[in-house]
């Protein structure tokens, strides 16, 4: 089960129009998706873009621009939309959605060059062309950065992670001895005043998973002033390493090769911004206020 193409909202919009009323703009998109899209899983409908707009609410938008394009609705006034008579009279004849979305491709490939390439036929809006772009940039980054770390020297691994818990909000850390720790490769302050400890560690590995063993070493490396600790590492946990850090009497939270770099992507560890695209849209609260 998957949210609806934007052209998927083409029939639903024009069936909500289809009585002739002129509808503000907003309530057009609550009925829609209340009327044909309220049974999807509640997780489907909170989605968000890029941007932070609800997908659902962004790909019923953009339906009713691409029919406004297509001239099978019109906006009669300010943030308000109509069903054109033109679209009447073709429902009348059953239009398909096939038609509509050749009438579509028509205003925007007026030259009538269709492919199967076209915005149309690839379902996808350029918000969800923008979206699918930066999810693939994100992915190619993060799979070069977990490379990169398989390839650092272990004691600068163990500081890189140091330094992204320090990131993430944890106060001043201390780097133990590089011999003879005992398992333990850090030790964070939980707040900035240093009133809670958490003990670290680190495990560079390429291939190789953390063990049962390995986590019993770290919890029994851990003194008696802390009961909390991480371990993390490149590559993966393996099951009984997994039931051993849960069933611990200490609260140890397991990080993975994916759910480093996940982290060190969003707090800008490793990595930096290379551009900042600036996208605009139509500010409809300005057309709509009573200043204007």
């Amino acid at each position: 089960m998957e949210l609806p193409k934007f052209n998927e909202t083409f029939l639903p919009i024009l069936e909500v129009l289809s009585d002739r009323k002129i509808i503000k703009g907003r309530e057009l998109l609550k009925i829609v998706e209340e009327r044909f899209y309220s049974h999807l899983p509640k997780e489907l409908l909170e989605k968000t873009t890029k941007s932070g707009d609800r997908l659902i609410s962004n790909r019923i938008a953009w339906g009713k621009s691409y029919l406004k394009k297509g001239g099978l609705v019109h906006f009669p006034q300010r943030g308000y939309v109509q069903i054109t008579e033109k679209d009447r009279l073709e429902k009348a004849e059953n239009i398909s959605l096939k038609k509509i979305q050749e009438n579509v491709i028509d205003f925007y490939e007026p030259e009538k060059i269709k492919t199967t390439e076209s915005s149309i036929e690839s379902n996808a809006t350029p918000q969800d062309l923008i979206d699918t772009g930066f999810e693939q940039i994100e992915s190619d980054t993060k799979n070069v950065l977990l490379s990169k770390l398989k390839e650092v020297d272990p004691y600068a691994f163990e500081k890189i992670i140091l330094i992204l818990l320090n990131k993430m909000g944890y106060g001043e850390f201390i780097e133990t001895s590089k011999s003879g720790d005992g398992g333990i490769d850090g030790i964070i302050n939980e707040d900035q005043l240093g009133l809670e400890k958490i003990y670290m560690q680190a495990k560079r590995y390429n291939e190789n998973k953390v063990r049962e063993t390995d986590i019993r070493n770290f919890i029994g490396a851990m003194s008696g002033d802390t009961r909390k600790g991480i371990f993390v590492t490149t590559s993966t946990f393996d099951e009984k390493a997994k039931v051993k850090a849960r069933d611990a009497h200490h609260t140890i939270i397991l990080i993975n090769g994916p759910k480093l770099v996940d982290l060190m992507h969003k707090y800008n560890v490793g990595v930096q911004i290379k551009v900042v695209y600036e996208v605009k849209i139509l500010d409809n609260d300005f057309f709509d206020s009573e200043g204007v």
